[in-house]
């Protein structure tokens, strides 16, 4: 089996040093970025085989850009590496076209198998979080019972909305999305009419409790 190129992302650098560490025992680190955006610039630049990465990062969380990578650049496996050890976010995961799903305190331990495991064209789940999860997203989607995060807002509103929680103010979303700043008021305006939330602070502890960011972010 040849070595695999690896992209990896986290939003701490001491991670990402750590980390490579034990990547590069198993493939090519490629490239680190910080951030979900940068990430998925840098997918469609390298087109590495394995991209390493987190939910909670930065401008984009790393459901939405595992989504993207997953239509720009499908032959890429996708391994998510996080401390959210629910169902619910391994569910997402899988859903958003993950091969692989870790929890970090585990990673030392597993790295290496899930590597191996998506790049012989296998899922791998760590034993922490149930296999019936894997198997259960894997059904056809008339058979998924569980509720996507964030159910009633597009992908554009997510990322408002994220970036909302994050801090940024409409000037700086305009920006970052390449959108006019009346649109982006037009889509806070939406996101808040459809989720009944009715105040920055409840924005983001929504967005919080989604996993579009987390506390440390």
């Amino acid at each position: 089996m040849k070595r695999p190129r690896i992209l990896m992302a986290d939003d701490h650098a001491i991670v990402l040093a750590g980390l490579r560490k034990l990547v590069e025992t198993e493939g090519e680190v490629v490239g680190m970025v910080e951030d979900g955006r940068s990430l998925v610039e840098a997918a469609q630049q390298l087109r590495p085989d394995i991209v390493l990465l987190d939910i909670s990062m930065p401008l984009l969380n790393g459901l939405d850009a595992a989504r993207q990578i997953s239509k720009l650049v499908p032959e890429s496996k996708l391994i998510f590496l996080t401390m959210h050890a629910t169902p619910t976010y391994a569910t997402e995961a899988f859903k958003a076209g993950a091969s692989g799903y870790l929890i970090k305190r585990s990673a030392a331990v597993e790295l290496k198998q899930a590597i191996q495991a998506v790049m012989r064209g296998q899922h791998y789940m760590t034993p922490l979080i149930t296999k019936d999860v894997l198997a259960a997203t894997l059904q056809s989607p008339e058979d998924q019972p569980s509720k996507p995060l964030v159910t009633h807002l597009t992908q554009r509103q997510r990322e408002v909305l994220q970036l909302v929680a994050e801090g940024k103010g409409t000037k700086a979303i305009a920006s970052i999305l390449n959108i006019s700043v009346k649109t982006v008021e037009f889509h806070k305006f939406r996101i808040m009419g459809e989720l009944d939330l009715h105040s920055t602070a409840e924005l983001i502890k929504y967005a919080i409790a989604e996993g579009l960011v987390s506390v440390s972010s």
